[in-house]
């Protein structure tokens, strides 16, 4: 748990992305909402096996509770859908294992429904300086998250990890053009690997959804 701390840097980032954009005055139709909710031991807790609801309505089966973020996920992309009316989603997570295991440190992985869509976040992280991977999305991974007792289960097989989390957040997005960016591995640092990181946060993905949103003034 000492590094617990990093999980909150998806919610961070939507911050930092929103705060530049106001702080150099730009015109861009952006909203950002973000899920906060405590993590820790309780009898309240869910545990393997529950099945509960989400605020789209679909049921999710409760496979492995450490897959909690995505849970929260979830009712943060429905609610900018049916409340905020959003008509393009990006969300930001430290989300996976996994992504560290496949691209390391210096790498986050993407997952997108919309080539058009991906290709002006692509010029964007290029303007950025950061660099980001985009996974294969193939209806075999889809298969994984299927549940027998509920719409979707939270969790997958023991591996494509980063994919099956990604494609969990899909089931939510109501045929939206959206993108997913799993920063699990690029948002902290202990030992820094560029001259202008310092150890701790780097801000993953501020600058890419600066550039991003930039371009939509």
């Amino acid at each position: 748990m000492e590094g617990i701390k990093g999980d909150m840097a998806g919610g961070a980032a939507v911050v930092g992305a929103i705060y530049s954009l106001a702080k150099n005055n730009i015109k861009a139709n952006v909203v950002g909402v973000i899920p906060a909710s405590e993590n820790r031991i309780s009898r309240e807790s869910f545990i393997p096996g529950d099945v509960i609801g989400s605020m789209s309505g679909k049921t999710i089966e409760v496979l492995n509770t450490d897959a909690e973020g995505r849970l929260i996920l979830a009712d943060a992309v429905t609610y900018a859908i049916q409340k905020e009316g959003a008509s393009k989603i990006i969300d930001i997570a430290t989300l996976t294992g996994s992504v560290v295991n496949a691209l390391g440190f210096s790498t986050a992985g993407v997952l997108t429904n919309n080539d058009k869509f991906f290709k002006e976040f692509k010029e964007a992280y290029n303007k950025s300086g950061e660099q980001y991977w985009r996974f294969p999305i193939c209806d075999e991974h889809r298969d994984m998250i299927k549940s027998n007792i509920a719409d979707i289960k939270n969790m997958g097989k023991s591996y494509c990890g980063t994919i099956t989390a990604g494609l969990f957040i899909e089931e939510f997005v109501e045929n939206m053009p959206w993108i997913h960016l799993d920063i699990a591995g690029t948002a902290w640092v202990d030992t820094p690997l560029y001259e202008y990181q310092s150890k701790g946060a780097t801000g993953a993905g501020v600058t890419s959804m600066y550039y991003l949103f930039l371009e939509k003034e």
